[in-house]
């Protein structure tokens, strides 16, 4: 892997997309350093403490909103108005005309993405803006001025995020969100792995507890590592065998191939979609002075939605609220036949196919493939689902039941881990170009 780093880094074209997206990088995490004004920061840090429903929050933006910087928002707003685009598109036959009309139609569509990014940063900036100044957070209380410089220092940050992201899509290795959501969970893994080592191994009531507490983390960590890797890799080989015919005077045809069809089709696009839809109303409601607590429906139900609060096993009082649970388990599936849905038509690969003379064995053309394609489809999606949710569940079950508290989990597993094996595939792909060994055959 380093020798392959090392050729790399040779290639002018390549050298100079690492070294891009490395400055990118380090532009984020300085950003994430840089105070937003007329905040009141050591007494918001006591308030952010106290609202442990907002780690899942923190862990995506990567500390920034514990610290309340220019980049508190992160890219947050962008995740949600992805969400809301893609739905659209279903919704909106119109958006769905331009999602088929090529590269034009996604770039229109991007666009909106952009505007949808700048509207929810506006909205979400100036509902904390008003509930921190309720809150006694601002400097000064709520006046005009501190409302205007927190909102648009705020959407600012969001907004040059959005773009930074876009560039090093652009300019850099590729999948530049992303890899700006990967910095930010890794950026907080260090601090909980040592919460977790103090809690269970320094802290525990004796040496042999300690070294069991150790290798169960451990394992732990190294178990659900590794399903991932094998869950992202995994793939359900189509048959397709293509027919021989005369063009001129040759004879094309005959060969065979294959449909590669991802066990994890959607990648990690269903956990963090149900994740920040779970969150969303935690989040805003919280700008508001309302928390997840067990009186009045509103607060009850944000209580539910809190991940906190699942498998907890002291009592049936605490164990309803794993209710929760379920229904991110259910977005979670949800999303990824949704995700699916719109990235592979079974219908589309079939007139393809037809067109083109390809066949799967034993199927005839037309009608039958595309019901045979939609039913592989739907049983490949189920085991990707299954998978993604026992990797999610984990260790929300193990927070619950054993009170190992970290603000990382399944999700940011799954985040890392996808983010990770597409950007070494994008960089193997370039090295392939230039017939050098990649990372993934190393």
């Amino acid at each position: 892997m380093f020798k392959t780093i090392r050729n790399a880094f040779k290639i002018k074209d390549i050298r100079n997309k690492l070294v891009f997206t490395f400055i990118a990088l380090i532009i984020v995490r300085l950003g994430c350093q840089l105070p937003v004004p007329e905040i009141n920061r050591e007494y918001f840090s006591q308030w952010v403490t106290s609202q442990t429903s907002l780690g899942f929050f923190d862990t995506l933006t990567g500390g920034s909103f514990t610290r309340m910087s220019i980049l508190a928002l992160n890219i947050t707003p962008y995740i949600t108005a992805s969400i809301i685009m893609q739905l659209l598109t279903i919704a909106i036959p119109k958006l769905e005309e331009l999602q088929k009309d090529g590269e034009d139609g996604r770039k229109k569509i991007a666009e909106f993405t952009r505007y949808l990014n700048v509207a929810l940063s506006l909205i979400e900036s100036i509902a904390m803006a008003i509930g921190f100044g309720r809150s006694g957070l601002l400097i000064g209380g709520i006046t005009f001025t501190n409302v205007v410089i927190v909102v648009a220092t705020l959407t600012a940050g969001s907004t040059f995020l959005m773009w930074l992201g876009e560039r090093i899509t652009e300019k850099g290795v590729g999948n530049g969100i992303s890899i700006i959501l990967l910095v930010n969970i890794v950026a907080k893994l260090p601090s909980d792995f040592t919460n977790l080592f103090r809690t269970f191994v320094t802290g525990a009531a004796s040496v042999i507890n300690g070294i069991l507490g150790a290798i169960v983390i451990l394992l732990v960590t190294i178990f659900v590592i590794a399903f991932v890797v094998l869950l992202q890799s995994a793939q359900r080989k189509i048959p397709v065998q293509y027919a021989k015919k005369v063009q001129g005077r040759k004879m094309v045809g005959g060969q065979s191939s294959h449909i590669p069809l991802k066990v994890n089709t959607a990648g990690v696009i269903p956990v963090i979609f149900a994740g920040s839809i779970m969150q969303f109303p935690i989040v805003v409601s919280s700008f508001f002075g309302v928390q997840p607590a067990r009186t009045d429906l509103w607060p009850k139900i944000l209580y539910l939605l809190n991940q906190n609060n699942w498998c907890d096993f002291t009592s049936w009082g605490e164990f309803k609220y794993t209710l929760g649970l379920l229904i991110y388990i259910v977005l979670i599936i949800f999303f990824a036949y949704f995700y699916t849905s719109i990235t592979f038509n079974p219908l589309e690969v079939s007139n393809n196919m037809k067109k083109q003379g390809g066949f799967v064995p034993g199927i005839r053309p037309g009608k039958p493939t595309t019901e045979y394609l939609t039913k592989v489809v739907n049983n490949v999606i189920l085991i990707g689902a299954i998978g993604l949710t026992l990797v999610s569940v984990v260790p929300v079950f193990f927070a619950g039941a054993f009170n190992a508290q970290v603000s990382f989990g399944g999700t940011s597993i799954i985040i890392i881990v996808g983010v990770v094996l597409e950007t070494m595939k994008q960089i193997e792909s370039q090295m392939l170009v230039r017939h050098y060994k990649g990372f993934l055959n190393d």
